[in-house]
């Protein structure tokens, strides 16, 4: 999530599971893509590593240093295609959900990093329809607990 050149550097990176409709957002200092494979990495490192076997980023300049994911935690890294919408509906919908909470006037730099995982929180406990009315958040950990009975 971009916002105005005018508000400086800070951007918010979302990241959302395909399947549970899991939400993670991060803050960005910086719109360049090696800082945010870091914060990536460091963010993606706990769970099981198959539970993060790919990624799929919209096309963007922010995005360009994938190759620090594969290396960092194994994940492949994958590019919608351009102008291909439909592979994009998930995050989109993440993003129109992220912009209801803070204001329109929110400035980008008072958005801390504890202010965006409540906003994780309320997102991933939220019943949704296309989950069987399940929160994000029951169906991630269900596929989690999968995950790992498999590896026992």
């Amino acid at each position: 999530m971009m916002f105005r050149k005018e508000h400086g550097k800070v951007n918010v990176t979302s990241l959302v599971e395909r399947v549970s409709r899991y939400a993670v957002v991060m803050r960005n200092e910086d719109r360049q893509s090696k800082p945010i494979m870091e914060a990536l990495i460091q963010g993606l490192a706990p769970p099981p590593a198959d539970a993060r076997q790919s990624i799929t980023f919209v096309r963007g300049a922010e995005f360009s240093a994938w190759q620090h994911l594969k290396a960092g935690i194994g994940a492949d890294a994958w590019s919608c295609d351009p102008q291909a919408r439909y592979q994009k509906c998930t995050v989109e919908n993440t993003y129109n959900r992220l912009r209801k909470y803070p204001p329109r006037s929110t400035e980008p730099t008072a958005l801390t990093n504890r202010y965006l995982r409540s906003i994780s929180q309320r997102l991933n406990s939220t019943p949704r329809k296309c989950l069987g009315y399940q929160t994000s958040a029951e169906i991630f950990d269900t596929k989690l607990m999968e995950i790992r009975k498999r590896w026992e």
